[in-house]
């Protein structure tokens, strides 16, 4: 699978520590050097058939139709597309208006994650969002109008703007509009953001953690009941709408990052990063150097990564592949360290794989984390 940063935003979230520009200047050339990065390194994958493909960012619904089939055409000059590929676009919800939506059905993209965020006003301008609630709102009814079925949308939950019963509406609204995927996130507050100057400052009242608990198990009992699977933490589909892209990360499996600040991995011991700097990637690939760095990974980081994205999900992790893979003595160890936790409840065994019951997986991190060799 393939995924594509687009550095580009209108403005800047106030919670938000990506990599992005809000200057448009280099879009052209930012353009061209991805098309370049990806035929540079065509060879980095071992499959040639792509079952995902996805633009994220940053926000790619910033370019123009024609320049995302741009990028798609440069793709399959090098790979093919599984027949039932997966190719999402993250789009924020003012640039889904009519021309755009009708043009972009015309493509090969057949998914849409879209930043909703909130269905509330007041949330959104703390937010610092460049869109409104009744864009939320009228940009998926758009994109279901064009036949796009496969919607994801994002939600956040916790905000110092919000409370329980807004959240509880802001779930309905999303049953309301027969949304299939929502990939859901408490408010968390970053270095550098507007939030944490705004919090320090004293302007705005810090997240509530006991809140986001009570929010999220709201939430997953909600979203169950209303026919989704809660298949990652923060993660919820209605069978057959599960991300084909992150279930892939989830389970460890290769992938190519293209564009500034893209990660990649070869599905056994390396990883991979492009530079976070639009004019130092753009100066690199005009003269065909990859500017990218690369770890190898140690048993022990494997092992610990595998521990970290596989607690979080409904499969958890298979004890017979941690055999395969991790030596005797790493195993001895994780077996002592992992017998006080399934004692506690807090870790359970099903049919040879290990899983944090769901009612703990808002302390999942922490949980994997004891588990960590070091």
């Amino acid at each position: 699978m393939i995924y594509l940063h687009i550095p580009f935003c209108k403005q800047k979230c106030s919670y938000c520590n990506f990599h992005f520009s809000t200057s448009l200047t280099y879009k052209e050339e930012m353009v061209a050097v991805i098309k370049k990065e990806i035929g540079l390194r065509k060879n980095e994958l071992e499959s040639k058939s792509l079952k995902s493909l996805y633009f994220g960012g940053g926000t790619p619904s910033i370019l123009k139709v024609d320049e995302l089939q741009s990028i798609v055409d440069e793709v399959l000059k090098y790979f093919s597309f599984d027949p039932d590929i997966e190719i999402t676009l993250e789009a924020n919800p003012d640039d889904l208006d009519k021309n755009f939506i009708k043009e972009l059905s015309k493509t090969p993209f057949n998914r849409l994650s879209i930043g909703t965020q909130s269905f509330f006003d007041e949330d959104l301008k703390l937010m610092n969002r460049a869109h409104n609630s009744g864009e939320a709102e009228s940009s998926i009814k758009r994109a279901q109008d064009f036949g796009f079925e496969n919607i994801s949308i994002d939600l956040i939950y916790g905000s110092p703007s919000s409370n329980f019963e807004i959240w509880k509406q802001n779930l309905n609204k999303t049953i309301e509009l027969q949304v299939p995927h929502v990939s859901s996130y408490a408010l968390t507050i970053e270095p550098k953001t507007m939030l944490n100057a705004w919090i320090s400052q004293g302007k705005i009242a810090a997240p509530k953690e006991a809140e986001q608990h009570e929010e999220f198990f709201y939430m997953t009992d909600f979203l169950k009941d209303n026919g989704f699977d809660h298949y990652e933490i923060s993660n919820f589909g209605k069978p057959g709408f599960h991300s084909k892209h992150n279930s892939a990360y989830w389970k460890y499996q290769e992938y190519l990052g293209i564009g500034p600040s893209a990660h990649s991995y070869n599905g056994r011991n390396e990883r991979s990063w492009n530079i976070a700097n639009n004019q130092l990637y753009i100066n690199s690939l005009a003269k065909s150097v990859l500017p990218k760095e690369t770890e190898i990974l140690s048993e022990k980081d494997q092992f610990n990564e595998m521990l970290m994205i596989g607690l979080r999900t409904i499969w958890g992790i298979n004890l017979s592949s941690l055999k395969e893979k991790f030596s005797a003595e790493l195993l001895e160890y994780f077996q002592k360290e992992i017998k006080n936790k399934l004692e506690d409840g807090l870790l359970s065994i099903e049919n040879n794989h290990l899983k944090i019951p769901e009612k703990h997986w808002f302390l999942a991190d922490g949980i994997a984390s004891d588990l960590f060799v070091v």
